[in-house]
């Protein structure tokens, strides 16, 4: 069991008169950090499963007397899976207002669902947290520097969600059973999705091309669609925490790409579990994309779990200049190239660009020196 970073945030965020949405893909570990949470409670508890729909039942449009009553007693509702809940947004507002010392916690696995029904009606009165497979200080903070050196390649190939984690015995069985199972479910019950086939072929092409630029123009031709299919699709899977772009920066020079971008998968596993790739990483030759991808997530859950808001980007030219990772603060850029194996040589920080933008810092990224950038 792995000590969550969100744990006690979200525990001294408790009982100040607002909801906690708690946002992330299915399996990430926000149930059992839920449970965690309630055991550590005084007061009464209530815990509602929306993937029950006698519960979402219980929660659909009702008034406040009813709600009352659903309350009764306890000190702190949680709803969990509550983007299944229609006006759910109303439902929790109604109890925030009214309620002032009942607590309620809100989950859900699909970002376009749920913001979708709560940021109107909960303007002002939420904290919202995005929780992500385990990270890199969650394996240390647990288990200590050796194991988070010792479990780098396994996370390379076999990703980071907990369960692969904690069991680790047939990591392809349960990553199998996670796509399987959990990965589409949100997505093909998000705005009545009528083609599966289309939506495992894209996902196909995006593994495929981590770390590379992507077009929606190209994707389609691949897999037999149309460019607003694809990208209506890539918002989609964007949306239920499947993958992230990256756009390109392009600001000051003449021979900067333009609209470019590329598409990351928020966890190794998932990425190779799509395309049934699980060889080891001795004898692969994806291993810079992969390291690329495993980085860049592992930096975003750094940020965003410390609250270091940054806009984020990649850079390349016309002729061939590139730069993997970019964050910008303020003004400043933090440029970030990311390197597999530290024997080989030829990687720098383009000349062209050091020139051109204000840069707090470089770092070129290895496995010898990543946990500095993480911790």
């Amino acid at each position: 069991m792995f000590k969550r970073i969100l744990q006690k945030e979200i525990l001294d965020r408790c009982f100040k008169n607002k909801a906690i949405i708690l946002l992330g893909a299915r399996q990430v570990g926000k149930t059992t950090l839920l449970k965690n949470i309630i055991q550590e409670q005084k007061e009464l508890v209530s815990y509602l499963n929306c993937d029950d729909p006698q519960t979402v039942s219980a929660l659909t449009n009702r008034n406040l007397n009813e709600l009352r009553m659903l309350v009764g007693a306890n000190k702190m509702i949680v709803i969990d899976e509550a983007q299944k809940v229609d006006n759910i947004g109303i439902t929790i507002k109604l109890i925030v207002d009214n309620m002032p010392d009942v607590q309620v916690i809100a989950t859900g696995s699909s970002a376009f669902e749920l913001r979708n029904r709560l940021n109107e009606p909960l303007t002002g009165r939420k904290f919202e947290y995005q929780m992500f497979p385990i990270s890199t200080a969650e394996i240390y903070q647990t288990n200590g520097y050796l194991e988070v050196k010792k479990q780098l390649e396994s996370r390379l190939i076999y990703g980071s969600y907990p369960d692969i984690l904690n069991q680790g015995n047939d990591p392809r069985e349960l990553l199998q059973m996670l796509t399987d199972s959990y990965l589409y479910k949100d997505i093909l019950a998000t705005d009545n999705l009528r083609k599966p086939d289309l939506l495992d072929k894209l996902l196909r092409a995006l593994a495929f091309q981590v770390g590379s630029e992507v077009s929606y123009n190209e994707l389609a031709q691949t897999i037999g669609s149309d460019s607003k299919t694809v990208e209506r699709y890539v918002e989609l899977l964007e949306k239920c925490f499947v993958i992230f772009r990256l756009n390109g920066l392009s600001r000051n020079m003449r021979n900067e790409l333009k609209k470019s971008k590329k598409i990351y998968f928020c966890d190794n596993g998932v990425r190779n579990a799509v395309i049934q790739q699980f060889a080891a990483a001795d004898i692969r030759n994806d291993m810079g994309a992969l390291w690329e991808n495993f980085f860049i997530t592992e930096r975003i859950k750094f940020n965003h779990y410390r609250h270091h808001y940054c806009n984020i980007y990649f850079w390349r030219t016309k002729s061939q200049q590139e730069i993997d990772y970019i964050e910008e603060v303020d003004g400043m850029f933090t440029v970030f190239e990311m390197k597999w194996n530290p024997k080989k040589s030829g990687t720098s920080i383009p000349k062209s660009f050091l020139d051109s933008y204000p840069v707090a810092s470089t770092a070129i990224v290895t496995p010898e020196n990543y946990m500095e950038y993480l911790m």
